[in-house]
């Protein structure tokens, strides 16, 4: 059984926008996940802190919408994720936080 994917906008005490992820991100919701990425890129003013500590599975398809934002976006991770997003790529192009 799938966990639901649930997304919450925030900020950090230094007011930093921080998009939380929870839950699962795999084909069937990476869409709705891509999409809520760019809408917090957009508005925030800088970089956009993605919280992916909460996250339990993360396939290619949720791997794939990270990637147009590497500019603009620092990932936390938990360290069964981190390992994933240095696989991937990712951590050669952005700041990965493992907690």
């Amino acid at each position: 059984m799938t966990t639901a994917l649930t997304l919450t906008s925030g900020q950090q005490p230094d007011g930093t926008p921080v998009l939380t992820a929870t839950g699962e991100v795999d084909m069937s919701n990476a869409a709705d996940f891509g999409a809520a990425l760019t809408r917090a890129v957009e508005a925030a003013p800088g970089r956009l802190t993605v919280d992916l500590t909460a996250l339990e599975y993360l396939d290619s398809a949720g791997l794939a919408v990270l990637f147009p934002h590497v500019d603009r976006i620092h990932l936390v991770a938990s360290p069964l994720l981190a390992p994933v997003l240095t696989i991937a790529g990712l951590a050669d192009l952005m700041t990965v936080t493992e907690v």
